[in-house]
């Protein structure tokens, strides 16, 4: 690992956007611990029979892996309000496709809490009968939460599935990442299928002027800070 690589990698336990503090959580949530709000975005449950039913076969276990992670999530910091933010189902009639089992633990997630489902562009017309309350954007005191990032001041957004790649030991490590500024955030992707888009990407330049931020990759036991300049 470079000296400079080394200086970068720092525990980063919190990130802060806007005014408001959160957990940034190596599963790639995000915990606002003053509001007990749970944060995740593109589950992209039912991605795997979505290709199925284009003849691309992929193990079946996606969304039950997906469900079991964001379960462990939830039974760690015991939220009194979930966000899904946006791209929660792969496609328009994924939820069609959720088995029995998988509806039944996405109710029991669901139970004693508040549930937001936010729109995203692979779910646009989310159907009402999942619980949980079904919206576009959402604004909690200083923070906006939508699904397509915008730039705006006190923003979080998903859509883009940010990951980085940064060198290390001699050996180049990619992994999926939070992007952010201060200012406002990109959250990675959280479903076990779901891709990623590099942070060097013009998309993100387009959100983060001048390589001004972060990113929060996700590694084996920890989140490290590495400024997005050092990635590639």
């Amino acid at each position: 690992m470079t000296e400079h690589l080394a200086l970068s990698l720092t525990s980063a336990r919190t990130l802060d956007v806007s005014t408001a503090t959160f957990v940034a959580d190596l599963s790639g949530a995000l915990f606002w611990e003053e509001q007990r709000l749970l944060v995740v975005s593109d589950l992209h449950l039912e991605k795997g029979s979505s290709f199925a039913t284009r003849g691309v076969l992929l193990p079946p276990y996606d969304t039950i892996a997906t469900l079991g992670r964001l379960a462990a999530v939830i039974s760690r910091h015991n939220p009194r309000t979930v966000i899904a933010l946006g791209d929660s189902f792969h496609d328009r009639t994924a939820h069609e496709r959720l088995l029995p089992d998988d509806r039944n633990a996405v109710a029991s997630l669901q139970s004693g809490r508040d549930w937001i489902w936010v729109s995203g562009n692979h779910d646009p017309m989310l159907p009402r009968d999942l619980g949980g309350t079904v919206v576009d954007e959402v604004t909690i005191g200083p923070i906006t939460f939508r699904h397509e990032p915008t730039g705006a001041s006190g923003e979080i957004a998903g859509h883009l599935h940010p990951k980085a790649r940064v060198s290390a030991r001699g050996r180049s490590m990619e992994r999926r990442c939070f992007a952010s500024d201060g200012m406002r955030a990109v959250m990675p992707a959280f479903g076990a299928y779901a891709g990623g888009l590099s942070i060097r990407d013009a998309a993100f330049a387009r959100i983060f002027p001048k390589n001004g931020f972060v990113a929060h990759l996700l590694g084996d036991r920890r989140v490290h800070a590495i400024a997005a300049s050092r990635c590639y």
